[in-house]
């Protein structure tokens, strides 16, 4: 796939790059994920916009990570969640403790990751089994497949036991992970063979109920970012509610994919029922990447009262954030803000984007729609929001581009 600059060939608004000069084409790290800077922040906004205040009563899902020494627990959270680069991660110490990071980038990506060392012992006196295991959502066992992963496999087993006896609605996801540089034919036989040997353990077991999803993951592609997407997608009691408006928001715009990206972390929270092309999700991840990448180049300044110095900074996600990217292959990227912390991007035809204003329109019911569901999250807490508000997309979108 072409480094998506190259395939650039006109951005909304007419902003150009600077002669190659851009900070997704300098430094060697720009050819890894996450290169936008780290002191990325997000702009001003008005108060009644500012969705991101704690819901009362609400328990926050936790994911925890665990796997043996030097597995890549660590790395993977630096950079899905810190935008480190996959370069810098060879730095990093072992980890001798559990690291505890709360997550609350969006309106409905709240949670906590904890980061176990791999020595931990399940078995000693110290380790509290119901405090860890029992607010535990989701479990990701990390496995290193450049290593023998038959210890890996059997500590999996242990942990995935223990954890079920104290909670049985924990998740479980198995991240093969360090894929990168392996051949595909052994990547697919590692994962055939670990997912064969893990589940039926369980089953030899006694754990009928238990079913291990495996991925393959590095922190050098989008994979790592599209596993993770999963995982959260699980703790989302929204799901459900927001495939249904992405369904009905792309059959009425004559649109092909979308995606309801978190722009901080690129996990997409949710997308509409076809497919998903690995190599689409790596166009739209890019994409944000350029976009955030000129918004810190070209942003426009916003004063800012609280801020020290001469209380001036530079917008780079607000709520006039779009963008339009034209592909070779005829087709769009269309970009748009939801809220501050959410983006939908799009893929359609360029045939299919002579009528803007009907997708923009249905955009608008879209991003009301979103605002709806968030509405009734928090009145009803961490319940789950079972029906699409009744003046949603559905019943204001104009007539659809076929007709």
């Amino acid at each position: 796939m072409q480094p998506i600059h190259n395939k650039k060939q006109m951005l909304k608004n007419n902003v150009k790059p600077n002669n190659g000069n851009n900070s997704y084409e300098q430094e060697d790290s720009s050819q890894f994920v996450g290169s936008f800077p780290k002191d990325f922040g997000y702009g001003p906004f008005d108060q009644e916009e500012d969705q991101n205040e704690p819901i009362p009563g609400e328990q926050k899902p936790r994911i925890l990570l665990m796997g043996l020494r030097r597995s890549g627990k660590s790395s993977i959270q630096k950079v899905v969640f810190h935008k480190m680069s996959p370069n810098e991660t060879l730095f990093l110490e072992s980890t001798n403790k559990i690291i505890k990071d709360d997550i609350s980038n969006s309106s409905f990506v709240r949670f906590e990751i904890w980061d176990f060392p791999g020595q931990i012992d399940f078995f000693d006196s110290t380790f509290d089994s119901d405090t860890i295991f029992g607010g535990c959502g989701a479990l990701v066992f990390v496995i290193d497949a450049q290593d023998d992963y038959i210890e890996a496999l059997n500590r999996l087993h242990l942990t995935v036991t223990k954890a079920f006896k104290v909670n049985t609605n924990i998740i479980f996801e198995v991240f093969i992970h360090k894929v990168d540089g392996l051949s595909d034919d052994y990547k697919m036989e590692a994962q055939r063979d670990i997912s064969q040997r893990a589940n039926d353990d369980l089953l030899d077991a006694g754990y009928d109920n238990i079913h291990l999803r495996c991925h393959l993951t590095s922190i050098y592609d989008h994979s790592i970012f599209e596993a993770f997407s999963k995982v959260v997608q699980r703790l989302v009691s929204q799901l459900p509610t927001l495939e249904n408006l992405l369904n009905i928001f792309i059959s009425n715009s004559a649109i092909e994919k979308a995606f309801l990206f978190d722009v901080v972390s690129k996990i997409y929270i949710a997308t509409d029922s076809a497919p998903v092309d690995m190599q689409s999700y790596e166009l739209c991840c890019d994409m944000i990447d350029v976009v955030i990448d000129l918004s810190c180049i070209y942003g426009l300044p916003v004063m800012r009262p609280d801020k020290p110095k001469d209380g001036i900074e530079t917008s780079t996600f607000d709520k006039a954030s779009s963008s339009l990217i034209k592909l070779n292959n005829g087709n769009i990227l269309y970009l748009r803000e939801v809220n501050k912390f959410l983006a939908l991007v799009c893929i359609l035809r360029e045939d299919n984007f002579d009528r803007q204003g009907v997708i923009d329109y249905n955009f608008l019911c879209f991003r009301e729609a979103i605002q709806k569901v968030f509405d009734l999250r928090s009145v009803e807490g961490s319940k789950e929001v079972a029906n699409v508000p009744a003046n949603g997309l559905n019943s204001t979108s104009p007539v659809s581009l076929n007709n």
